[in-house]
């Protein structure tokens, strides 16, 4: 798939077309992502579980980031808020949901950690919370003015960044027995000399460039996306709104769709969970606080007043979720479930009519 690379780039400098680049600008971003994220696992094995797991925790939305980014910088604030709830559906209901479907179809049940994910039950609430108070400021309010709204989104913004720093703090260093299932995994019975070994056999300087080459070249494929998003979603017959919301998440998060999906079939579910639900995490209380800030900044009105259909796709997503791995064990139908919730989602977005400011 690293050949949509060169030939994004040729579409876009012959004039191939707006669906064409798009279309293959968004298949050479997958490799990329896919990439990214083993280089950073391959960095983590050397630099030592709390350091890697930092390095993940940045990097494990790092392709969504540098897209929402390019975009809010286009100036496209509307397709960035719906890049952002579509990425916590698509974790919590397309990515768990096959996850916990193709994993039951192998084994009749599995199980994970369950205060692990009553834990990110929890902070899933929060950001729930937080990107609905805003929008309910904004309706319930007379004359509210949108530098007022600005502020408001920057002061929750920075509340979430320091719940997110405390999630960090609670998941590597206080509790990190409950998330052990995360790090990095050598397989079999690990010794001491086993590590040093795995270790010695990492080319840090080859995986730290890998890295570089990769974000950059997740820029560049962002940058050719976005500029053809408006008229090639146009000539496909999307709204911008449904691109947003389902196609952008896909792309960007494809790779961890891959991760989720694999382990869930070796029957370590726990990691699964564990990517799907993290991600999601990151997302809210990260990546949206990030861009609100970064948006302001740049002299972009980016804040956290969002669409209320996007919320309550948002809120149905956590509450099914939630509900679903609640008790620490899953299996087949409940996949389904979550799939069935997704694919409901994805119909209601391909279906609501065009919304002023998406793009």
């Amino acid at each position: 798939m690293l050949l949509f690379l060169p030939i994004s780039i040729a579409a876009h400098f012959l004039e191939w077309g707006a669906v064409v680049v798009f279309i293959t600008a968004g298949l050479a971003i997958i490799p990329l992502a896919a990439f990214m994220g083993t280089a950073t696992e391959e960095i983590a094995v050397v630099v030592g579980p709390n350091l890697g797991g930092l390095l993940n925790a940045t990097f494990g939305n790092a392709t969504e980031l540098i897209l929402a980014f390019v975009a809010l910088k286009a100036g496209l604030v509307g397709v960035v808020k719906a890049t952002i709830t579509g990425s916590i559906i698509s974790n919590l209901l397309l990515v768990m949901g096959f996850a916990m479907f193709l994993g039951g179809l192998r084994y009749q049940e599995q199980e994970f950690q369950p205060v692990a994910a009553r834990l990110n039950a929890s902070s899933m609430n929060l950001a729930v919370i937080a990107l609905l108070l805003p929008t309910a400021v904004e309706y319930t309010s007379t004359g509210i003015g949108e530098q007022t709204l600005q502020n408001l989104s920057v002061a929750v913004a920075i509340v979430l960044i320091l719940v997110y720093g405390l999630t960090l703090v609670f998941s590597m260093k206080t509790h990190s027995y409950l998330y052990d299932v995360g790090v990095v995994e050598l397989e079999g019975d690990t010794t001491a000399a086993d590590v040093e070994k795995a270790k010695s056999e990492v080319n840090l300087g080859l995986w730290i460039g890998i890295l570089l080459a990769v974000t950059l070249g997740v820029a560049v494929e962002s940058e050719l996306l976005v500029e053809s998003l408006e008229e090639a979603t146009s000539s496909l017959g999307l709204t911008a709104l449904f691109t947003g919301v389902i196609l952008l998440p896909i792309i960007g998060n494809a790779a961890e769709h891959a991760t989720a999906v694999t382990v869930a079939m070796k029957n370590k579910m726990d990691l699964s969970v564990s990517v799907a639900m993290g991600s999601s995490l990151q997302i809210a209380l990260f990546v949206a606080p990030v861009l609100v800030i970064i948006g302001w900044f740049i002299g972009q009105p980016m804040d956290l007043d969002f669409n209320p259909f996007e919320l309550v796709a948002v809120a149905v997503a956590v509450l099914i979720a939630n509900s679903i791995s609640f008790d620490g064990n899953s299996n087949w139908l409940e996949g389904s479930l979550l799939l069935a919730t997704y694919a409901i989602v994805a119909l209601a977005f391909f279906f609501h009519p065009v919304v002023e400011g998406l793009g």
